[in-house]
């Protein structure tokens, strides 16, 4: 059995491999979201990773990479899963608003409990399906990790930003078939390969724009 002390000290480590600044209280609260997905893991099978230490590497510093590489206040994860990446980033980015949207209900009810159980207050989550989501106000961001192709990620999101706004798709290698059947009316700004401490694999962010 992992400790919460082992796991506080294994992100510790991780982090100092980064430039990110995380308080001991975000540490504290990404530690308590790997306990809760690894709970809430046996009966609601979020996620096929069994084990914390390597949840800590593939969910939570896989999300949070992409914090200095996004910018605005308002921002929606599509096909958010267990909250991934919007949770850590919602952990420590408390200034930014985050909306999870995923279709299945089990996943919606995990991501309402641990918003309550860590205490945040700048995430709403939904759920719809993400062509049927009308939001009030555009989005800053879209933000899609292993939710769909480019292609189809553009198709089913542009109508959650407007000309200002940014799709952000989380990769493992960089997809080049994908980035080559970029769809009309839009435009890759910026293909960035992020560092994951302690994951082997490749990881990459592929920003883009309406055009």
């Amino acid at each position: 059995m992992t400790t919460t002390l082992a796991l506080q000290q294994q992100l510790s480590e991780l982090l100092a491999q980064t430039e990110l600044s995380i308080s001991e209280m975000q540490r504290q609260q990404l530690v308590a979201l790997v306990a809760l997905i690894h709970k809430w893991n046996k009966a609601y099978n979020l996620t096929s990773v069994r084990d914390p230490q390597e949840m800590l590497i593939r969910h939570i510093l896989d999300s949070v990479v992409v914090a200095p590489h996004i910018r605005g206040k308002r921002f929606i994860d599509v096909g958010t899963g267990p909250g991934l990446p919007g949770l850590p980033l919602a952990i420590i980015m408390p200034e930014q608003e985050f909306v999870l949207l995923d279709s299945l209900g089990k996943r919606i009810r995990f991501i309402k409990q641990a918003v309550f159980e860590l205490g945040l207050t700048n995430v709403t989550a939904v759920q719809s399906r993400v062509e049927k989501y009308q939001p009030d106000v555009p989005f800053d961001g879209v933000l899609s990790r292993a939710f769909a192709s480019i292609k189809d990620m553009l198709h089913w999101c542009q109508h959650l930003v407007d000309s200002q706004g940014t799709f952000l798709a989380l990769k493992g290698q960089l997809p080049a078939e994908e980035i080559e059947h970029v769809p009309q009316g839009f435009v890759i700004s910026e293909t960035l390969r992020l560092e994951v401490p302690g994951l082997e694999a490749e990881r990459h962010l592929i920003k883009m724009m309406k055009n």
